[in-house]
């Protein structure tokens, strides 16, 4: 039997995680809040539990994908897993690490600049056993770690489209943003499980491009109007993301390399789960 996987919180990158690994027939435990609200994994045979070590197999390796928390729920995320010993862990964190860089790579450093960004930093540093300040280390970690830092994620039900069609646009949308497609985001943290590569590295597809770009080619794209000035607003963070050294280091090729492929799949997805909301 292929060896377990643990996913500490399910979220929308998380999910696609979920079923990809099902359809290989891969365990998968689930440790989240309420549990009561993933019946559909459930019925994919993921193994739902609150957020308790009891319940997960030791020595897995751990899908980390809750976002920083402040105390005491901090803590408590912290004490679970390190009760549930895994060998290894793969980090969802953000390129929002690298603060007001407008340009990065493998190479930059991570400088953030904000709340959010400290507490990314701060997570990295627990669970790679390296303190928050560069260059200093903190206690080894009896587990191997990989650390994901994600551009912005979009995907079926998430995304520029889905704030076009509701009316809404992308706020400081002049500069340069990149992007990931969830699928591509999922492939890559397969990929970790069974890799022994370490560190932190940025993650984004091909093609970093203006908010405001895309917004008007969805709009055109759904035959809708692109929302006007006056329309609600959602904040975008500008930045040119290099994420070609960690696709090449675990072997991926992009599925969705642009938004121009990645959006359209998203709109048939969701057109065909409306057809089959509209069947039931």
């Amino acid at each position: 039997m292929p060896d377990p996987v643990i996913i500490l919180g399910l979220g929308f990158t998380t999910q696609h995680l979920a079923r990809r690994l099902r359809e290989r027939d891969i365990p998968v435990y689930a440790a989240v809040r309420a549990p009561e609200r993933f019946a559909e994994f459930q019925r994919l045979g993921v193994h739902l539990s609150p957020l308790r070590a009891a319940d997960l197999p030791q020595r897995a390796v751990l899908i980390h994908s809750i976002p920083p928390l402040a105390e005491p729920d901090k803590s408590q995320i912290r004490a679970l897993v390190c009760a549930a010993e895994p060998r290894r862990i793969v980090y969802i964190s953000s390129t929002g690490v690298y603060g007001a860089q407008t340009e990065v790579s493998e190479n930059s450093q991570a400088i953030p600049d904000d709340e959010k960004g400290l507490a990314r930093m701060d997570e990295e540093g627990w669970i790679s056993g390296k303190a928050a300040t560069q260059g200093s280390t903190g206690p080894t970690r009896p587990w191997s770690s990989l650390i994901l830092r994600s551009a912005a994620i979009y995907g079926p039900g998430r995304g520029i489209h889905v704030r076009v069609r509701e009316g809404k646009l992308p706020r400081g949308a002049g500069g340069v943003v990149s992007r990931i497609h969830v699928d591509d985001l999922a492939a890559l943290l397969d990929a970790g499980i069974v890799s022994e590569l370490e560190g932190a590295w940025p993650v984004a597809d091909d093609l970093p491009v203006a908010s405001a770009e895309v917004a008007e080619w969805c709009a055109k794209l759904m035959a809708i109007s692109v929302p006007g000035e006056d329309a609600p607003v959602f904040p975008v963070a500008g930045r040119h993301v290099d994420g070609k050294k960690i696709r090449e280091l675990l072997g991926i090729e992009l599925r969705y390399p642009t938004y121009c492929t990645g959006i359209p799949a998203s709109l048939s997805v969701e057109s065909r789960a409306r057809l089959g909301e509209s069947r039931a």
